[in-house]
């Protein structure tokens, strides 16, 4: 079964607005619904990017993915907007004894590595600043 992108994308919104404690959108800014924070800035957006299938190195050819996402990070300050970018990279990446301290949760799929791929930095457009960085996820079946 294909790796579908979309369950990927919701479960790394939840595990960002979880582990930096900020609202996370997908696709567009966070709602004043949004949890935990509404549209109050700083807050990130998550931008899926596509799906590569690649296969796993055991079974069935469809199973194992690389996905790619951005995370935009959008604050009112230079200061704000990159203590945002830190708390998003700490979310995706920080590790424990080689173990990642998020998990990112997806039923039926397991999230095996990630990575940073490209980190753009900082802008300011209109008094808005904002950080973008991409990330790739190695994502398999379970049981494949």
């Amino acid at each position: 079964m294909p790796v579908s992108g979309r369950e990927v994308s919701l479960a790394i919104q939840k595990t960002l607005a979880t582990a930096t404690a900020r609202s996370c959108g997908y696709g567009t800014a966070p709602t004043a619904s949004s949890t935990p924070t509404g549209a109050t800035i700083p807050y990130s957006v998550l931008y899926p990017l596509g799906v590569t299938t690649s296969g796993p190195p055991y079974g069935d050819g469809d199973a194992d993915a690389r996905v790619l996402v951005q995370v935009t990070a959008v604050a009112s300050t230079a200061e704000q907007v990159e203590w945002m970018a830190d708390k998003v990279r700490t979310a995706l990446l920080a590790r424990l004894s080689g173990t990642y301290v998020n998990t990112i949760t997806i039923t039926g799929y397991i999230v095996i590595d990630r990575e940073l791929d490209k980190e753009e930095g900082m802008s300011v457009s209109g008094g808005v600043y904002s950080y973008v960085q991409r990330y790739v996820l190695t994502v398999t079946t379970l049981g494949s």
